[in-house]
């Protein structure tokens, strides 16, 4: 069976990962500018060395001069502790969810930027989140009654028992009074994802389905929602299945709601279009303000105005903050373009029209996240939270066109590498395949323990990846595998044309989709000596009935497997494992409901009977993603020694 390494080796790493930054890199997880502009409100901490953030702490800071007062929160400050969805109240109060350590359990907190102990406004036995004010000040959130888990696929399945297809537990839109009283905004067959206040606060506008909240995101719908007797009012519904909903927001007179709609994998990981439908003429279909554009939108927000709409906008390299008139052919507007990443909790910036500041987290591959403050385009760091970081990397943006698309990815080279030497290199396949790598501070974890080991990363974004526009997105429809390794590979080629990589000396590896294009490439091709496949997908046709999320696969496939087995087989590793030769190693978390450790196993047993060597990891209490620093440097420390073996000969 697959094991664990034994924890000498795993303390190696700790030796090896202490080669990194002196000071831990400290996140900025969520931020939230006031009304009037003149406090940012952050959830952040020191990340462990799983990127982690264990301890976390609830800061407002003080726009005119930085100045910090961190909220003493009620449970302390130890792991599961966690504030949350951050909201200012009209009238500048601070609310904010707060998880009960060792439970699924949460109350909601106020404050204000003065500081001192928060008042508890409200408990549940269960999840709470998305906390949003109305613009009266009523308060709203998203809540689930007796929740096992925390929100979300990624996080780790509870414990299965019982009675298969039971145990569902609906996410509501409650209302919460000032008595502490929640008193529910929407019906109860419906899980509701994402909402926002009408203007007049009579009621919501949000994406909602039936049943499991994890499995049916896919074929979520838009609402409308009545505050006062929960009924919920159909107001769009897709056509088709490539197109997921996200990020619905009503316009300040209550005219039209603006959402993004395209092809997404991930509930979270947010691409598509730009829509606006009007909500007072009943049966108007949904106008697409960016259709053709060679971008992907990512959040959504009605800018100051009240009339245009503020978009958050991936470019190929490039995150961009546009403003969009809502009507298509009007012209858009770039306030920002740059090749960083931008990230805040839930909108483009957060944003205080009283001034027309903003407020975001902002990084690169040679800078740590810090928090940035000012008028768009024209911001300055509010913190220095990170101050004297560096990271070990000189980074290039590739570009490359195959097969008629043009894909983009980035090259990171070591920065103290030997001249007029090849490197070995390693090709990083993200997740999705909705989504996109980018710029992401390269002085921690394993990014860094590779680069600091001697080797060039590439970070690829093929078909099928946010970016190039929702055409590029849906070409990997019913050909997964394919037209993206070819993108992938043609890749590999135009980055041996822009630096000294060594073509005899390369590895690969990913993590979600990116663990499935590993097993996949290595029963494909033998360009490459070494690989690491992380939470991988070796047969679709049996992933297909033992995974928590069936509903992400049919705007990918099509059809489910009983319906077109085939296009599943097409794609599926295990059918062509007799042409692996490369040296595979495969580890994914114990209770991952994304992809389950089945398909690892599989794998790796067949790997093992077919002698190619191979290694398999399974790690205990894990989902999809692995929190436990124990976990991580075992993990971290295993991947180098892999590559190290193999690449270094």
């Amino acid at each position: 069976m697959p094991h664990l390494l034994q924890p000498a080796l795993a303390a190696g790493c700790l030796l090896l990962c202490a080669a990194g930054p002196t000071r831990p890199v400290h996140e900025f997880l969520s931020v939230a500018l006031s009304p009037d502009g003149k406090h940012v409100a952050s959830v952040e901490g020191d990340a462990t060395i799983s990127g982690a953030v264990d301890i976390r702490h609830l800061v407002i800071r003080a726009t005119a001069d930085g100045a910090e007062t961190e909220i003493k929160l009620p449970c302390g400050a130890v792991p599961q502790c966690t504030p949350s969805s951050l909201a200012w109240s009209p009238d500048g109060k601070l609310a904010f969810a707060l998880r009960t350590p060792g439970s699924h359990d949460y109350a909601i907190y106020t404050t204000t930027p003065a500081g001192g102990a928060p008042t508890r406004l409200a408990a549940i036995r269960g999840t709470v989140g998305d906390l949003r004010y109305g613009p009266r000040g009523t308060l709203a959130a998203l809540a689930i009654a007796g929740a096992d888990k925390e929100v979300g696929a990624v996080e780790a399945g509870a414990p299965v028992a019982g009675v298969l297809g039971e145990d569902i537990h609906e996410q509501r839109i409650v209302i919460v009074h000032p008595d502490g009283t929640l008193a529910d905004a929407s019906p109860p067959d419906l899980f509701v994802y994402e909402y926002d206040w009408l203007p007049d606060e009579t009621g919501f506008v949000g994406t909602a389905a039936h049943g499991d909240g994890d499995n049916n995101w896919w074929v979520a719908r838009l609402y409308r929602f009545d505050a006062k007797s929960a009924a919920a009012k159909l107001l769009y519904a897709p056509a088709d299945a490539r197109q997921q909903l996200a990020d619905p927001r009503v316009s300040p007179d209550g005219r039209n709601v603006s959402f993004i709609a395209g092809i997404m994998s991930d509930f979270g990981s947010t691409g598509g279009d730009a829509f606006v439908l009007k909500l007072d003429k009943q049966g108007a279909p949904p106008v697409d303000l960016t259709q053709k554009f060679p971008i992907s939108v990512t959040a959504l927000a009605w800018a100051c105005d009240g009339k245009n709409l503020l978009s958050s906008q991936l470019a190929g390299g490039q995150r961009r903050i546009v403003t969009l008139a809502p009507a298509p052919g009007e012209a858009a507007k770039i306030l920002y373009s740059g090749a960083e990443r931008l990230a805040d909790d839930r909108e483009p910036v957060s944003l205080a029209c009283a001034t027309g500041d903003a407020a975001a987290v902002h990084e690169d591959f040679t800078h740590p996240p810090e928090i940035e403050f000012g008028p768009i385009g024209g911001w300055h760091d509010l913190t220095r939270a990170n101050a004297g970081l560096t990271a070990p990397v000189v980074a290039r943006s590739i570009s490359w066109k195959n097969q008629g698309y043009e894909a983009q990815g980035w090259l990171l080279l070591p920065v103290n590498a030997p001249a007029h030497q090849k490197l070995p290199m390693i090709t990083d396949v993200h997740g999705g395949p909705g989504a996109a790598s980018q710029p992401r501070f390269a002085g921690v974890g394993l990014t860094r323990n590779l680069l600091e080991a001697g080797y060039a990363l590439f970070l690829p974004n093929p078909r099928g990846s946010f970016g190039q526009g929702e055409a590029f997105a849906q070409a990997n429809v019913r050909d997964l595998g394919h037209g993206d390794l070819r993108d992938i590979l043609a890749g590999i080629t135009a980055a041996e044309a822009a630096a000294p990589i060594d073509e005899q000396r390369l590895g690969l590896e990913g993590w979600s989709y990116g663990g499935f294009m590993t097993m996949w490439t290595v029963s494909q091709t033998h360009r490459f000596r070494a690989a690491v496949a992380g939470a991988g997908i070796s047969d679709w046709e049996s992933y297909y009935g033992e995974n928590g999320i069936d509903g992400w696969m049919i705007p990918y496939f099509g059809a489910s497997v009983y319906d077109d087995p085939a296009i599943y087989a097409k794609s599926s590793a295990i059918n062509y494992i007799k042409n692996v030769r490369t040296p595979t190693l495969e580890v994914v978390g114990e209770r991952d409901i994304e992809c389950p450790p089945p398909q690892t196993e599989e794998f790796w047993h067949a790997l093992s009977k077919l002698g190619v060597t191979t290694e398999g990891v399974i790690y205990p209490g894990e989902g999809h993603g692995m929190h436990d620093p124990k976990h991580v440097a075992d993990y971290e420390g295993r991947v180098v020694a892999w590559f190290d073996k193999y690449l270094k000969k």
